[in-house]
């Protein structure tokens, strides 16, 4: 198996700001291309923060010029990086919770998540899911929070052939025990890696865990952050085995 090195972006949203989370966003893939990184995962709606009531005025078409700045530092450093927006359905003024894949090579994929949280009905419709992501060698399936929450979900990536299943997330700490074996137990049964990217903080209410991680085929823990704070959770497969390490990001905006 040839090298592959992914990472959690273990980041912070600031309510709203789009702007300023763009700036926090290109400062996590600057350090992550310095670490090598090829994929980086965002937590679910990284570029707003979890707001519902914000989302109406918030959503945008994945075309839109406002992530430019993202997908043209993601084509200068050769990283592909999955971002958390609330976008429009093309085809109605549905507002659903999008994770943009830009790649390394310019390019764009949407996936918009499948399963709701209760409560998120209010601000957000059902999405359509998306694509696997092809990363070199390897087949990437994408989830975003409770699409993971059904094992269906994670049993149709397998069954498309997926190598890493990666999720960006809010996840508390009451909630963090069982979603994190319900992950862990996706990358056993499965045999595929599982990389999980929760917020650093709070956000939308929510006090998340942070503990952003990584499971390999096995269902093996490799990595894990302690605690909330923001941070890179990098995997790097060489020669078959996986290595983890957790970096620092320091964000001065």
């Amino acid at each position: 198996m040839s090298m592959f090195t992914v990472a959690a972006a273990q980041s912070l949203s600031i309510a709203g700001d789009l702007a300023a989370n763009l700036a926090r966003h290109l400062r996590f893939m600057a350090v992550a291309a310095e670490q090598g990184v090829e994929l980086l995962v965002f937590p679910e709606l990284s570029l707003t923060g979890y707001e519902g009531q914000m989302a109406a005025d918030l959503a945008i078409d994945p075309q839109d010029a406002v992530l430019q700045p993202l997908r043209d530092c993601a084509r200068e450093l050769g990283l592909t990086a999955v971002v958390g927006m609330p976008i429009r359905d093309r085809d109605s003024s549905k507002v659903l919770i999008g994770a943009l894949t830009l790649g390394g090579d310019g390019s764009l994929e949407v996936y918009s998540k499948q399963h709701l949280h209760s409560g998120e009905e209010l601000f957000y419709a059902p999405g359509a899911g998306g694509s696997s992501l092809s990363i070199g060698g390897d087949t990437v399936a994408l989830a975003v929070c409770a699409d993971f929450s059904h094992a269906s979900h994670a049993a149709a990536a397998a069954d498309l052939g997926a190598d890493l299943y990666a999720a960006g997330v809010l996840i508390g700490e009451k909630g963090y025990g069982v979603d994190s074996a319900l992950l862990q137990g996706y990358a056993q049964n499965h045999s595929m890696a599982v990389l999980m990217a929760n917020h650093a903080g709070l956000t939308g209410g929510w006090q998340s865990a942070g503990r952003s991680a990584f499971w390999s085929e096995s269902g093996t823990l490799v990595v894990a952050a302690q605690g909330p704070g923001e941070v890179l959770v990098i995997a790097r497969r060489d020669a078959g085995a996986w290595q983890g390490r957790v970096v620092p990001v320091a964000v001065d905006l």
